[in-house]
């Protein structure tokens, strides 16, 4: 929603209005829509590209790095994942500046959501180093990057599923024990996840099983969907709160 005039030659600033669910929303789908054109493109125009392996056996699904290395794929993903990281920074942010009001008083709280902020942060920049570094390009690099974004995105839903256990403990919403209820949810599936990605890479590169490749490329998706599951339950926390957008300007007389 916009709001400004221009009255006897004053201007007003220009407001901009946008729900908080409505950011969270966009942030999430970004990236996800992002991922689904990218695995489709690979798998239906550059199949043997995107699943091959150094073991040469048959895999059916391309793994998340193999398929946003391509082209155009890995200009979808960047474009994608370049306009979801501000909007991410914000709401990670607000989440840090709720946790301050929150646990004003509590000095372990306010010292977790300090740290929960820095891993918030890593996490996005790791996710940007693997994105905007692929795999064909420089390997070592987009490995730590996408190690930084998995390590740092574990740490920081287990510190928010900490800090919504002792918020749900002093609240009287049911929203904020939904809220933490799928938090918790969404971290076990997550961490599942990862555990059976990283057992199939292994038999992988270990024996050349043929599907293992394809069984890990499956698990990494679910990783990642996952992983947005988890921001998506910011819609809960901030449901009634909006984002503006303030344009100021001088005014102007005749």
């Amino acid at each position: 929603m916009l709001q400004g005039s221009n009255i006897f030659g004053h201007e007003r600033p220009l407001v901009l209005r946008i729900s908080f669910t409505t950011c969270v929303v966009t942030t999430v789908c970004l990236p996800l829509l992002g991922l689904i054109a990218c695995v489709f493109i690979s798998s239906v125009f550059h199949y043997e590209d995107s699943t091959g392996t150094h073991c040469q056996v048959p895999n059916y699904l391309p793994s998340i790095s193999a398929s946003i290395s391509l082209s155009p794929e890995s200009h979808i993903w960047r474009f994608c994942i370049g306009l979801h990281s501000a909007p991410r920074l914000l709401v990670a942010f607000t989440y840090f500046k709720f946790y301050k009001t929150c646990f004003a008083s509590k000095f372990h709280e306010s010292a977790l959501s300090r740290l929960n902020l820095a891993f918030a942060l890593t996490e996005n920049l790791g996710l940007l180093l693997l994105t905007y570094v692929s795999s064909s390009e420089t390997y070592f690099v987009h490995k730590e990057g996408f190690v930084l974004f998995l390590v740092s995105s574990l740490v920081h839903m287990l510190i928010t599923c900490r800090l919504w256990k002792a918020i749900k403990k002093y609240s009287l919403s049911p929203e904020d024990a939904k809220s933490h209820r799928w938090k918790v949810r969404f971290l076990l599936l997550n961490i599942s996840f990862c555990a059976f990605a990283g057992f199939f890479y292994y038999k992988h590169n270990m024996y050349c099983e043929s599907g293992s490749y394809t069984f890990f490329a499956l698990f990494e998706y679910l990783v990642v969907f996952s992983n947005m599951a988890f921001h998506l339950t910011a819609v809960w926390d901030f449901k009634s709160r909006e984002v503006m957008v303030i344009s100021s300007s001088e005014d102007k007389t005749f």
